[in-house]
């Protein structure tokens, strides 16, 4: 998968690595409904290709994303409620569609990331941010809310300390970023830490990394009733009669790569 947009690129390496990347850095890598419209369509495209392992999203120039775009914002202020709804429901889409990659996800983030690029790191699975990268939900300041990426941010924050953020607007650091949990490592060289990323997901089964990112948004929050006993016992039966259950396993007592390493030749059917 290799494509470039006016405000966005796919570049896919022979292992499955998919990298999108915002590349709007005269504008800050605001997003712009053009911007938010390709970006949705590379992450559905990617998402149905059979051979992405992983997905890594990375912005060009100083910052990664500054939020909004300025001029959309401004139009939007003049835009009816009908206008100002659709344009609301695009961004949920990307957000949501991001939540819900099938595959694993990184985040890498150098300089500013502000609004609503906060919601876009928060749908990530894995941050990596440099030392000078720094994070506010600033949306008070302009009398609105952070309202579409909410759930995405309170679920990454936790409520109350997403409530001091959004209310606040404070400014945080990579290292405040570091204990809130929204990044999770802050690295001086971004290429090694994105290197390391890559070799431990792509040691994992495509296949269960897909059922586990299901899995955590299905438990997430939901009280242990019986009948999540039950799913979740169902869930790892399944799993241990597939095709990479069986070979994962069998990989692990003859001590041998199993067949979606990278060190072993050949693949398996994750269905």
């Amino acid at each position: 998968m290799n494509e470039t947009r006016t405000t966005c690129g796919a570049v896919s390496d022979e292992r499955g690595i998919v990298t999108l990347t915002l590349r709007r850095p005269e504008k800050h890598n605001a997003f712009s409904g053009a911007m938010v419209a390709e970006l949705t369509e590379l992450l559905t495209r990617a998402g149905e290709l059979d051979h992405v392992r992983a997905l890594v999203l990375a912005a060009e120039g100083k910052h990664f994303s500054a939020g909004a775009d300025l001029g959309d914002m401004q139009a939007m202020a003049d835009a009816s409620h009908e206008e100002n709804l659709a344009d609301a429901v695009r961004l949920a889409h990307l957000l949501r569609r991001l939540d819900t990659f099938p595959r694993p996800v990184l985040a890498v983030v150098q300089g500013a990331a502000f609004g609503g690029a906060v919601g876009l790191v928060c749908c990530c699975d894995s941050v990596i941010a440099s030392p000078r990268a720094r994070f506010c939900l600033s949306e008070a300041r302009l009398g609105l809310a952070a309202s579409v990426i909410s759930p995405y941010v309170v679920r990454a924050l936790g409520p109350r300390r997403a409530r001091h953020a959004v209310l606040t607007t404070e400014m945080i650091d990579a290292q405040a970023a570091l204990r809130y949990g929204l990044v999770h490592e802050v690295a001086d060289e971004l290429d090694p830490a994105i290197a390391r990323w890559t070799d431990a997901v792509l040691a994992g089964a495509p296949g269960a990394q897909a059922e586990i990112k299901r899995l955590v948004q299905r438990v997430y929050g939901h009280p242990v009733t019986d009948d999540l006993v039950q799913e979740t016992a169902e869930l790892i039966a399944d799993l241990r009669g597939r095709p990479e259950g069986r070979e994962g396993l069998a990989a692990f007592f003859a001590r041998r790569p199993p067949s979606w390493s990278a060190d072993a030749e050949g693949s398996v059917n994750e269905e």
